[in-house]
């Protein structure tokens, strides 16, 4: 093992252990660990930065624009409303969410999917007064699984389709990928739909039954007594009842930027006191009105919008700037004029101030601020609404114009007509001329954390596969399995890929076990192409936990979720997708 393939693998341990960890964001430790390759001599200086020039990283980010517009046109809006029915039975609602979710998937982003169908699914929970741990699992379960069908669906298909092409002269089109995904998602979402559903804990499953279904354990908040107010002089105890009256509680008291211990229950509350409480939305507003506080910002809320002002409710994804910040240190209500009023985190409770809490992926937040600025610094953030967005900025009028010059251009691509990334940069400057998509809202549509990281670990991989490590790792591999057929080295790394990716980015694992598939199947003397469908399939496919895949991270908290709930329907599903994609794979890409 020579000098470069060492440092490689302490590079990618440091990787993985940080990735592991959470404290940094998955980019920077990727984009570090970039860094120390070159310092250290093991990527040379001019290739340092090839990876964000690489076609994958073209493409993802083309799609992600391409979906945006795809929703702004209410293509998408339309086929939801055409088929999605809250008054049918609980396994026909999975199955017809989770095919949506999963048809949408094949053609847009599967993170996009299920932003659009997340709002959706918990309005119906709602309305059947059902809790939306039910279905939200499942409906983000079965847009990952329809990512499956074509190149576009997911990440780990369009790096495949790209290593592909550089290692064997020739990508994958677009529907090269369906039989295979498309066996999966069937199975996977029949599996759902008609029983699996059933495996997430009853106690998620009956959390709150009958109250608010976008509250669980309701929100930590804070809001000021003001000048003359009638509660100043009065105990915080004393206001208990009124409290308990409006379905909230009284957790604490903030004075003069610093929460009183314990007995300041027992203090007597002066003007600009600030109280901490937890309660829904509406119990909130209500707890304000009659004790006739006031909430913080309030006067820097009147003057910017005239009085006019809305809470919305977000739910904050793995890759939001506002993620591992607080409030305070995005210097949000001085800035954007929104202060963040409540966090819902599983039920916790917090020792430190709202705005100087640090946000976690799956938090939900409460905001509030001006109405014509409220959805706009959610977005700023990079938060998702769990409320449906406001229909005044879809434009119904071109859902068939955007579908329409989309379907040609897969069409194009499809056929071997136009090259795939230009196919659909066509689409955006199209988009983009007929204001499908507005010019300045276009590189807030890209994902930068998932370019940074995919940009910053090709050139590692690139550079492990060149020293000859990756030809280690697959050494090993077939080393361990020996003594055994092609079909159980396949099946082992389908599982040890599943098994990354259920605690790594799947981009990650991708980058990673592409080369090694390669070089596993040069060793056995087989056709590559088995492998590295299968890494496909196995490095999309994390159901096991919050942290594998985004959509995961994103139903967390909506769905007042733990860490281990996952597992109970991830496992089997997880069996399952290996039991079907094997055959599958061996009987249309035979060795």
């Amino acid at each position: 093992m020579n000098q470069d393939v060492i440092i490689l693998f302490c590079l990618f341990g440091f990787v993985f252990t940080f990735l592991l960890w959470g404290r940094w964001r998955y980019d920077l430790v990727a984009f570090v660990a970039l860094i120390l390759a070159v310092i250290l001599g093991v990527v040379k200086t001019d290739a340092a930065f090839a990876g964000f020039g690489h076609p994958a990283v073209v493409v993802i980010a083309l799609v992600l624009i391409v979906s945006r517009g795809l929703s702004n046109s209410g293509a998408i809006d339309m086929l939801t409303r055409l088929v999605l029915d809250s008054n049918r039975k609980l396994s026909l609602h999975i199955a017809m969410i989770g095919g949506v979710g999963a048809a949408l998937s094949a053609v847009m982003n599967n993170v996009a999917a299920l932003a659009l169908l997340m709002p959706v699914d918990m309005e119906a929970a709602a309305k059947a007064k059902r809790s939306p741990a039910t279905t939200l699992m499942p409906l983000s379960f079965a847009t990952i699984l329809g990512g499956l069908v074509t190149l576009i669906g997911t990440p780990p298909n369009i790096i495949i389709a790209a290593f592909r092409e550089k290692s064997l002269g020739e990508a994958y089109s677009m529907f090269d990928f369906a039989p295979v995904g498309f066996a999966c998602a069937i199975v996977g979402i029949a599996f759902i739909a008609l029983g699996g559903w059933r495996l997430i804990p009853r106690e998620a499953r009956e959390r709150n039954p009958g109250q608010d279904l976008f509250e669980f354990e309701g929100y930590i908040a804070e809001v000021e007594v003001p000048e003359k107010s009638s509660i100043i002089g009065q105990q915080v105890a004393e206001l208990d009842k009124v409290a308990e009256d409006n379905d909230a509680a009284i957790l604490g008291l903030v004075r003069r930027g610093k929460r009183l211990p314990g007995q300041a229950r027992r203090t007597e509350i002066l003007a600009g006191d600030i109280l901490v409480i937890e309660a829904s939305p509406d119990a909130i507003d209500k707890l304000v009105g009659a004790l006739k506080l006031k909430y913080v910002g309030h006067d820097k809320h009147i003057t910017a919008a005239g009085g006019g002002m809305s809470l919305i409710e977000v739910v904050v994804p793995r890759d939001a700037r506002i993620a591992g910040r607080s409030a305070m240190s995005l210097r949000l209500l001085s800035r954007q004029g929104v202060t963040l009023l409540g966090v819902s985190r599983e039920g916790r409770k917090f020792r430190d101030r709202v705005r100087k809490l640090d946000i976690l992926p799956g938090d939900i937040l409460l905001l509030l601020g001006p109405n014509e600025r409220i959805a706009e610094v959610a977005n700023w953030l990079g938060c998702l609404p769990l409320a449906e967005r406001g229909l005044q900025v879809i434009q119904y009028d071109k859902a068939t114009l955007a579908a329409g010059i989309f379907a040609g251009a897969i069409a194009l691509a499809s056929f071997g007509l136009l090259y795939l990334p230009i196919a659909l940069a066509c689409v955006v400057v199209l988009y983009v001329l007929l204001d499908i998509i507005p010019l300045r809202d276009i590189y807030e549509m890209i994902e930068w954390p998932v370019i940074i990281l995919l940009g910053s670990l090709i050139p590692l991989g690139t550079a492990l596969e060149a020293s000859g490590g990756t030809g280690l790792i697959a050494s090993a591999i077939v080393n361990w399995t020996a003594a055994y057929s092609p079909v159980i080295v396949l099946t082992t790394l389908m599982i040890v890929t599943m098994t990354l990716s259920d605690v790594l980015n799947n981009t990650a694992t991708t980058v990673i076990a592409a080369p090694i598939a390669i070089d596993i199947a040069g060793q056995l003397g087989v056709n590559p192409d088995p492998f590295l469908m299968a890494v496909a399939v196995a490095a999309s496919c994390a159901f096991l936990t919050p942290i594998g895949h985004k959509n995961n991270t994103l139903i967390l908290g909506p769905g007042g979720y733990s860490f281990g709930d996952y597992w109970r329907m991830g496992l089997p599903l997880e069996i399952l997708v290996v039991a079907v994609a094997v055959p599958t794979i061996l009987y249309v890409w035979p060795l």
